[in-house]
């Protein structure tokens, strides 16, 4: 029964139903039962609809099955949760100003016996006669406490139903196969997946795992299930064995940096308000919290078992602890931890007691150093000897190198390795080509690019200043040469790859959503699965934005935020927030600073498209952040809600929540570290909304940088397309291009774009 669940939850993230079933045993031609037909009713009200070849496949199930679905798609979509905001017709103002704050303060402060009468609500506020209209709204307008929930949503609005198709235990195990042989790193989604299916699905023998990310997930399975010995061949370094301690100590996959990790934590708790005294106290009481959570401790089955692992290890003393070295801080504490000096001493362990004399001497060179070493000299072919040792570190520092030495001599030493690296680094490659050399040096202020460290937060880069000793020409040449050189090293990855199709079909719309390669979502898309960059055309006149969190937790004050920023010309701005509930455009249902018990609570921006043009209007940067101290609460869940007709608002409790309208929607995972995520742009002339991921650390909208945002946007728009990977691939296997995905023997539309799994197929499923 909980695999079922499981299988379930990892199908829908596939737009697919899992039924333990056998596909030949289907009758195409059977008529539906009442509760197969009962069941699709609510699928629909949900915002979903079944193939034909799943609507019969139902007729095959116990009705419990159907019972259980049910249930959990409406936990998916939080129909159960508490959908009320703050104030009852939120589309109509309800006038309140910043004068009725203060008046409200100050009545609360001084009291009835300076002559403020009101009401004193169940918060303990006495809100003074005249201030707000307090028959519109669910809870107290001064400090956001909610009185009432609701328990109801509205249902079946939406014009946009979403289609499930059928998955059997095979689609499962395929899609466990793949996402363990990806290499491509998985993002949260797929994470999260993976770990639900290790539960369900044994290892295959040997195990063909593609990233070293993912060999954490499966070796925290094995060692739950106290297989240590087999968790040992899946690792071949010392850093591997890392990782997997970190993975375990914070969550994360990729090793970050203790200091690293105690800097986001500081950052999000906002100290920054306070004089320099008080905020250095605050903030080395803070640090010495941060740093009692992440002190190792570690019990004798655990020491045992480190020291059998790096014992075993598959490398000389010397290799082991050159890999050790990038991280040799973070190794001295853990061999201190783990009494790793203890047990070298017994026998059976000469291996690691060599590996700790070779370490701690340092009778080691470092491949990093000689290439440090080679690069102050100026020495061009020991520095591309060196690189050449190890594609992958080649791949992420090619720009740079080819500033330094030439073009011509580096891309003619990077050739020679291209085939080696994964299909992913060559299209971070070409991805980033064209905009790193080509930024325009002669503007006043010349364009900034964006990275996303493993710890979170998007950072704005200036550009190499090596640049400024080219001419844009010679810049073009070198973009131009970084395309040519990985364009032709897919085509030949793809005319390997053996096919019987002789027919391609490509949708128009997949030349408008990027390959999401090196993005590293941290979001989870339970449902509306999207790779970062795809476009969703609004129907409607109106997009309605929603936020809900507190699912789970106990009544306690945690405010999270809801806003929104709209580009007006000729350089203006307008920002609907909770300081600002109503704006040009936009309007707000109120803001809520405490949860109810258990079903959390809701907030709501609606945007009216006509408005937005008649304003002239550009674009609406779409955020939400934590205002309470810490990162985005987990399982706080934003999005937004389309539809070509009028979405309904209840007068009676403000609930504007309909599964059926929903467009987009992700969650936070558990460990994310965001303090404020945009989450999405919507493009006015355009009509379409663009669906990113940048988290920033700020307690409002405007720790938001536009300037960022714009330039995720270029990066975005540089990147490669899904319709262009199809078109290597059409060229490079002499496939015919067809007008009909029903005349073509492979069929890329938009719906299959939805769903990164398969997109990121074409670059792992035969070995690219």
């Amino acid at each position: 029964m909980k695999n079922n669940k499981s299988l379930n939850q990892v199908a829908l993230r596939y737009r697919a139903l899992f039924l333990d079933i056998d596909r030949t045993s289907i009758d195409m031609k059977s008529e539906s039962t009442a509760p197969v037909i009962a069941f699709v009713a609510r699928l629909k009200e949900n915002g979903f609809f079944v193939s034909e070849e799943l609507l019969h496949a139902l007729n095959n199930v116990a009705t419990d099955t159907l019972v259980e679905i049910t249930s959990l798609i409406n936990e998916v979509m939080g129909v159960d949760l508490n959908w009320a905001p703050l104030v009852k017709g939120w589309q109509v103002p309800t006038g309140e100003s910043r004068a009725d704050h203060l008046v409200t303060l100050l009545a609360n402060i001084l009291g009835e016996e300076y002559g403020f009468r009101g009401t004193t609500l169940p918060c303990g506020h006495l809100i003074p006669e005249g201030t707000f209209p307090l028959k519109r709204y669910n809870g107290c307008p001064f400090c956001g406490t909610p009185f009432k929930t609701a328990n109801f949503v509205y249902k079946g609005q939406g014009n946009k139903l979403k289609e499930l198709r059928l998955f059997t235990m095979e689609d499962m195990k395929k899609v466990f196969e793949s996402l363990l042989m990806s290499d491509t790193p998985l993002d949260a989604t797929q994470r999260e997946s993976l770990a639900q299916l290790l539960q369900v699905f044994p290892l295959p023998e040997n195990p063909e795992i593609g990233m070293k990310e993912t060999v954490m997930l499966v070796i925290h399975q094995l060692v739950e299930q106290d297989q240590a010995e087999e968790a040992r061949k899946l690792l071949k370094t010392p850093t591997d064995v890392l990782r997997y301690l970190w993975y375990e100590k914070t969550g994360h996959v990729q090793i970050i940096e203790p200091k690293t990790l105690i800097d986001r934590y500081i950052k999000n708790e906002d100290i920054a308000y306070l004089d320099d005294f008080l905020r250095n106290i605050v903030d080395a009481n803070l640090r010495k919290r941060e740093k009692e959570k992440l002190k190792l401790k570690y019990d004798r089955k655990t020491c045992l078992r480190v020291a059998k692992w790096l014992n075993a290890i598959p490398m000389t003393a010397q290799q082991a602890a050159e890999n050790m070295n990038p991280k040799r801080g973070m190794w001295v504490r853990m061999i201190r931890a783990l009494r790793l000096g203890e047990y070298s001493r017994k026998k059976g362990f000469e291996r690691l007691a060599k590996l700790l004399d070779v370490f701690y001497k340092k009778n080691y060179s470092s491949w990093q150093g000689r290439v440090d070493q080679a690069l102050e000299a100026n020495d061009a072919d020991k520095t591309l000897a060196l690189l050449k040792e190890r594609p992958g570190l080649f791949a992420r520092s090619l720009f740079a190198t080819m500033l330094r030495f030439g073009s011509d001599k580096v891309l003619a030493a990077f050739s020679d390795i291209a085939d080696k690296l994964p299909s992913r680094l060559l299209l971070s490659l070409g991805n980033a080509a064209e905009f790193y050399f080509g930024i325009d040096l002669n503007s006043i202020a010349p364009p900034i690019r964006v990275v996303r460290p493993f710890a979170g937060a998007t950072k704005e880069i200036e550009p190499n200043k090596l640049l400024k000793l080219y001419s844009e020409d010679e810049r073009k040449a070198m973009a131009k040469a970084v395309n040519e050189l990985y364009q032709s090293s897919m085509k030949r990855r793809f005319a390997a790859t053996p096919t019987d199709a002789k027919t391609i079909y490509v949708e128009p719309a997949l030349y408008q959503i990027p390959i999401s390669v090196g993005d590293r979502s941290a979001t989870i898309q339970d449902t509306s699965c999207a790779l970062m960059g795809t476009r969703f055309p609004v129907e409607g006149d109106a997009v309605r934005l929603f936020l809900q969190w507190g699912k789970g937790l106990p009544a306690q004050h945690l405010d999270m935020d809801l806003s929104c920023r709209i580009s007006l010309p000729p350089n203006a701005v307008a920002e609907c927030a909770y300081y600002n509930l109503t704006c040009v455009g936009a309007k707000h249902s109120g803001d809520i600073r405490r949860i109810p018990d258990q079903v959390g609570t809701a907030e709501y921006i609606e945007l009216s498209l006509p408005e937005l043009d008649a304003a002239g209007a550009k674009y609406v940067i779409f955020t939400c952040n934590a205002y309470t101290n810490g990162a985005l609460s987990p399982n706080l869940v934003v999005g937004w809600m389309s539809s070509a007709y009028p979405m309904t608002v209840s007068d009676e409790n403000g609930v504007a929540y309909d599964p059926s309208t929903v467009q987009h929607m992700v969650r936070i995972s558990e460990g994310d570290l965001s303090k404020g995520l945009v989450f999405g742009v919507l493009d006015v002339s355009k009509r379409e909304i663009i669906w990113l991921e940048m988290p920033f650390t700020a307690q409002t909208l405007r720790g938001a940088s536009t300037t960022a945002v714009e330039a995720l946007l270029r990066k975005l728009e540089n990147k490669l397309k899904v319709g262009q990977l199809l078109d290597m691939k059409a060229e490079a296997q002499g496939l015919q291009r067809v007008d009909k995905a029903e005349d073509a023997d492979e069929a890329y539309t938009y719906e299959w774009a939805l769903n990164p799994a398969e997109v990121t197929k074409l670059l792992y499923s035969s070995g690219i």
